[in-house]
């Protein structure tokens, strides 16, 4: 059965899509940009405090569903501009310290809101 999964410590939705969606045991977190949900906008910053953000609204999804980041088995990281892959490898494996999960990263002519990075994640209930 398909479940529809939204929290209000991630971004809503701006279009018709869904936060995530949970079937068989497997979720599917829609792309994350780095807005802050208590703000509702894009934080400031670079890439280092705009991935931090993706990760949280992540992390905020993952929760509300009941999964962690242990459950993670694939991500999807779209940046603006692959010069910033370093910076936002040194965040994105903070999250990841142990068996992380499969990982594809592109480098996109642009992202919803000028972002400079977005990240979509699939996890699996263990």
């Amino acid at each position: 059965m398909k479940k529809i999964i939204s929290t209000d410590k991630a971004p809503g939705a701006i279009g018709p899509y869904s936060q995530a969606v949970e079937v068989n045991g497997m979720l599917f977190i829609s792309g994350q940009v780095p807005i802050d949900p208590s703000a509702g906008k894009i934080v400031e910053g670079d890439i280092t405090a705009q991935t931090e953000q993706v990760m949280k609204n992540i992390g905020a999804i993952l929760e509300a569903a009941g999964y962690s980041f242990q459950d993670v088995v694939k991500s999807t990281c779209l940046l603006s501009d692959m010069s910033d892959f370093a910076a936002m490898n040194a965040v994105y494996g903070r999250y990841y310290q142990s068996e992380p999960p499969a990982r594809a990263a592109f480098a996109v002519k642009g992202l919803p809101l000028n972002a400079l990075i977005e990240i979509e994640t699939i996890a699996v209930k263990r």
